[in-house]
């Protein structure tokens, strides 16, 4: 993801959480998206966003 951000970074703007349909934060460290609405970090793999709700983590309140 970090490859294809850095080429388009209005992915990034256009990309929304599933569940709640508002913005994701891009987490580089991690390698996750991050719904603060939803609570919920979309693991990325392999440079594909896993975008669906039974893959994600769900977020810690220090998050």
């Amino acid at each position: 993801m970090s490859e294809i951000l850095s080429a388009d970074p209005k992915l990034l703007e256009i990309l929304v959480c599933p569940l709640t349909k508002t913005h994701l934060d891009y987490d580089a460290g991690k390698q996750e998206l991050i719904s603060r609405a939803a609570r919920l970090a979309y693991p990325i793999r392999d440079g594909i966003p896993i975008m669906l709700a039974e893959e994600a983590r769900e977020l810690k309140d220090d998050e």
